[in-house]
């Protein structure tokens, strides 16, 4: 379970990345439709950093557990 915990911190990091590439790309031809691309990116790096905490608790949880 761990290592899909492990994975899905990734996915957040690539999604974030396509939202700031895309953002970059249209931001001179259509600026009202980068602001979706802003909220996901945003979104996406808070998630990124939630998941991140969450599973090192749980990880420290468990050591703690086995001793």
């Amino acid at each position: 379970m761990i290592k899909i915990l492990r994975y899905t911190e990734y996915l957040y990091l690539v999604v974030a990345i396509i939202s700031v590439y895309k953002t970059i790309e249209l931001w001179n031809i259509n600026r009202e439709g980068t602001y979706i691309f802003i909220f996901f990116a945003l979104v996406s790096i808070g998630m990124f950093i939630f998941r991140r905490n969450y599973r090192k608790r749980f990880e420290k949880r468990k050591r703690d557990n086995q001793q």
